[in-house]
């Protein structure tokens, strides 16, 4: 997976970093057990500073996506408690309904975009939606 950082965008480099890994995982082209640069091969790759991507593994180690292991590095290790994840999404989720609902999305269009989303992340990915 190749891993790009936008120079132009408001959003923190960290965070680039971490939601394009997400994403990653999310389409399979990232799978568990698989390892992630190191920090300096990374950085140097990307071209940003060793401690951004720092503070991204340790974001994601945080949220339960990859553990650091001193010898193979951060390695994606999927670690999420179901109940937990559905509190995250319900207040990230939260936001995004609430800005759609102000440009006059309806009900159908965000089920409908919702379920176009999830077929993305979900096809052959093994997991069946329940």
């Amino acid at each position: 997976m190749i891993l790009k950082i936008d120079f132009n965008s408001d959003e923190a480099f960290y965070l680039q970093l971490c939601n394009q890994i997400i994403l990653g995982i999310a389409t399979e082209a990232i799978c568990e057990g698989d390892v992630l640069p190191s920090v300096r091969a990374l950085a140097d790759q990307i071209g940003i500073n060793m401690h951004t991507v720092n503070k991204a593994y340790s974001m994601l180690r945080q949220e339960g996506f990859v553990k650091l292991d001193r010898r193979r590095g951060a390695v994606i290790a999927l670690d999420i408690d179901k109940l937990q994840a559905i509190q995250e999404m319900r207040q990230n989720l939260s936001v995004v309904l609430a800005r759609g609902i102000c440009r006059n999305v309806s009900r159908n269009e965000a089920h409908q975009l919702v379920d176009e989303i999830y077929d993305l992340f979900s096809k052959g990915s093994g997991r069946r939606p329940e």
